[in-house]
């Protein structure tokens, strides 16, 4: 049986909570989660790998159970996000590892990559996205308020912040609805109803044209390195398209692309197909 253990881990000052699991001796696997989620996202998978993998998931800031601080206390954007992230792997001794970046994730995930090309021994891509082609139109509302950040736009936002868009983010594209949780729901609806949650999220979704302004260093990273990369795709994921999952294809011939038939959180449903897929690629 997987023991997870669960701690905090002192960032600059900055509390970082994370689940760890497997011998230190084995291959280092960092997972990052997404939107609006924590590393709770993990549950399923950790257990599957935790005999292959030493098994490290953060709660990004701002996330979950690691700190959210004030917005005049941290400035909420994926920059600082990254950065936490990245010093966290040192306090952590994670010095080398494969990197899961699903979602939010992703852009984390890559500008660690892009910084310490040197510490990725892999990349798992779940639904995390570093080509335009992979933006859906979905996007479209967030990229309004990008163009114009009026507060009539941002207010517009908020429709992503409801108890129903969680459970249309978990549910969409799923052939079966009953195979997904709901407890994963209620903990992302829980954590994203917290006093001044909301704005924090606001201010990241107008921060997120950082990171599309940065897919082109993600794909010099990519084609300069050529790390070995997996993608595992919720092929029915309404926000980021399979278009995105192949486009790695173009900068790592030898990238490994796998599609399942699931949406955005494809974990939900697809963990032990997932699991396998990393095992395959990785765990030798």
């Amino acid at each position: 049986m997987t023991t997870i253990q669960y701690r905090t881990a002192d960032v600059d000052g900055f509390q970082v909570f994370y689940r760890e699991a497997g011998s230190p001796t084995l291959p280092k696997l960092l997972l990052l989660h997404g939107f609006p989620s924590a590393g709770h996202m993990f549950r399923d998978l950790i257990p599957l790998l935790a005999e292959h993998f030493h098994i490290i998931a953060p709660d990004l800031p701002g996330f979950g159970q690691s700190a959210m601080p004030a917005r005049d206390a941290f400035h909420y954007t994926f920059d600082n996000i990254a950065n936490v992230i990245d010093r966290f792997t040192e306090v952590v001794q994670f010095d080398r590892f494969i990197v899961y970046v699903f979602d939010y994730g992703a852009p984390t995930g890559f500008r660690i990559a892009a910084k310490h090309p040197e510490r990725i021994a892999g990349i798992v891509s779940q639904n995390g996205n570093a080509y335009v082609e992979g933006l859906s139109e979905g996007w479209n509302p967030i990229r309004a308020y990008w163009t114009d950040a009026s507060e009539e736009n941002r207010q517009a936002l908020r429709a992503f912040l409801a108890p129903e868009t969680t459970q249309w983010q978990y549910t969409h594209g799923v052939a079966d609805t009953t195979a997904v949780s709901p407890d994963g729901i209620a903990l992302d609806n829980y954590y994203l109803a917290r006093p001044g949650a909301h704005d924090i999220q606001l201010d990241l979704f107008g921060d997120y044209q950082s990171n599309v302004a940065l897919y082109p260093q993600f794909q010099a990273y990519f084609r300069t390195h050529k790390p070995r990369l997996l993608a595992v795709w919720g092929k029915n994921d309404p926000f980021f398209l399979q278009a995105g999952a192949e486009a790695f294809k173009r900068d790592i011939p030898g990238a490994d692309v796998r599609l399942f038939d699931t949406g955005h959180f494809a974990l939900e449903t697809h963990a032990v197909e997932i699991a396998s897929a990393i095992k395959d690629v990785f765990a030798h």
